[in-house]
């Protein structure tokens, strides 16, 4: 019969092997085969957890660093203007001089907003009332969980500005987007507006014409912006947003706009997602009577790096320009009293790249209603 002394042996034996096939290299399946159950189950809990880990620690991270980038931003850049209630959601206003016609100025489909008018508002206002806005969930302007499409932006200026006790007329001047944003407020509430200037405006027909010229790509920006608005909680849109402002774009209005990048980014889907019904029912208004209007149109060729990011020739940018040119003319025949001027030397921001033409297109548009100084309704 064994003494103790071999039970201790045979004992400490055991405990030798486990330990040494637990640390010693791996030598195939069959090194991992000779684990006991129970520290096989213990490794592989470790190594789930471990790639849980490798997951969820970036994304946790990221999410903190995202409520407090947003917290920060709202300490940092307080908005300009006033936060009208407009039904139980805020939407920011900022107006600025005194006088009349009241200057309505409608962004493009970026999440700039108010600031998208940084070097015009401030001119213009000193000669006449002028307002700008963030559309809903852009910027300082709570979110909407309805459909943002061009007549439910034209309810929601109409409510701000009733809010805020802002009176007609109105001279409307929109950027891109804003052009048709601007022509459905019109046909909805034509009776306040006075004048209108378009900044590069978008047209009701662009995607058909533009389709006759070139063959258009499918369109996945759409898709990639709506896949990156569902991760914006987790900071990884705020990481990837560069601090370089496109050109002419002062520098403390990228770094406002970057700061409210992922809080945007979701309008700015909603809007984008409805581009069709937009244009469809701006243009059910192709008829501005003789209502003063001027339309801005941006000719500047696109630059080499640009042709190549659009995989565009240099003819197809000619023809892409001749195309914009001539619908920018049919624009310009909406009114009987309109102009057409050509900018040669600016692309599509053209409030940040010659804002001097825009304030003085605003400035006309005001001085042709204040001489007429007729009652708005003669205007439709």
């Amino acid at each position: 019969m064994p003494d103790a002394g071999a039970f201790r042996d045979l004992n400490y034996e055991r405990l030798r092997n486990s330990m040494s096939s637990l640390t010693e290299p791996y030598n195939g399946p069959e090194a991992l085969s000779t684990l006991p159950p129970v520290h096989m189950k213990l490794l592989l809990k470790l190594v789930s957890f471990c790639l849980v880990a490798l997951v969820v620690l970036p994304v946790a991270v990221g999410s903190a660093y995202e409520v407090l980038s947003r917290h920060w931003a709202r300490a940092k850049y307080p908005p300009p203007g006033r936060l009208i209630d407009v039904g139980g959601r805020n939407i920011h206003l900022d107006c600025g001089g005194q006088g009349s016609p009241t200057v309505i100025l409608e962004a493009g489909l970026d999440n700039y907003g108010t600031l998208s008018w940084a070097k015009v508002h401030d001119s213009v206002a000193r000669l006449t009332r002028a307002c700008a806005y963030d559309r809903a969930g852009i910027m300082w302007s709570e979110p909407k969980f309805t459909p943002q499409h061009a007549d439910a932006v034209a309810e929601d200026l109409r409510a701000v500005l009733t809010a805020a006790g802002e009176k007609g007329p109105f001279v409307l001047a929109g950027h891109s987007i804003g052009g048709p944003y601007s022509m459905a407020y019109t046909r909805k509430f034509g009776d306040e507006v006075a004048g209108l200037v378009f900044v590069d405006a978008s047209h009701p027909d662009q995607v058909a014409r533009f389709a006759e010229v070139a063959n258009t790509p499918p369109d996945y920006i759409n898709e990639a912006m709506q896949i990156a608005s569902s991760l914006a909680w987790t900071g990884i849109i705020r990481l990837m947003a560069t601090a370089d402002g496109a050109h002419d774009v002062p520098v403390r209005v990228t770094e406002k706009a970057k700061a409210f990048v992922s809080t945007s980014l979701a309008a700015v889907v909603s809007e984008n997602m409805n581009v069709d019904r937009t244009l469809g029912e701006a243009g059910g208004l192709r008829t501005l009577g003789d209502r003063p209007l001027v339309v801005l149109t941006a000719m500047a060729p696109l630059g080499n790096d640009a042709l190549k990011a659009e995989n565009m020739s240099r003819q197809a940018d000619t023809r892409r320009r001749e195309v914009w040119r001539k619908l920018h003319d049919d624009e310009a025949s909406w009114s009987t009293r309109s102009r057409h001027q050509l900018v040669a030397d600016s692309g599509h921001y053209i409030q940040f790249t010659r804002p001097d033409v825009v304030i003085a297109a605003i400035l006309e548009v005001v001085d042709t209603v204040r001489v007429e100084n007729n009652g708005v309704g003669d205007f439709r």
